[in-house]
């Protein structure tokens, strides 16, 4: 179980990292995001809503308990890093590019992994009378 509690940090980590190292910039509206989000043809106005969604998604992620919260939250910044890697590919970005997105997909599915294992172990660990 320690182990296991080891991965999920060093995952889940990894994911706030990312995420939301990418998520601030978002919120302020620095003008590198403003810029690469007119590359990619969206409107300016959508870079915060879309970095207070990343915060909020990593904040329930981070929270104890709200199991059907987290699982919203997690689909939600997978299909955030889709729609990104998506328009990345739409707008022709070289394939260079995208290199960091399987390792976000990697670092989002360990996190969500390691997570479910420790929910079941835990679960596996109550004695009876507590689950009735």
């Amino acid at each position: 179980m320690k182990k296991l509690n080891i991965m999920y940090w060093i995952f889940t980590g990894l994911l706030v990292l990312l995420l939301g190292g990418g998520a601030i910039p978002d919120v302020m509206s620095v003008p590198s995001a403003v810029e690469l989000f007119e590359h990619l043809g969206y409107p300016a106005y959508l870079l915060p809503f879309l970095g207070i969604a990343k915060l909020l998604g990593l904040v329930a992620i981070l929270i104890p308990g709200f199991p059907r919260v987290k699982e919203w939250a997690y689909a939600g910044l997978f299909f955030d890093l889709l729609g990104a890697m998506y328009s990345s590919i739409a707008v022709g970005d070289p394939a260079s590019g995208w290199l960091m997105f399987p390792i976000g997909f990697g670092i989002i599915a360990g996190s969500y992994v390691c997570y479910h294992k420790k929910q079941r172990a835990a679960a596996s660990k109550q004695p009876l009378s507590a689950v009735a």
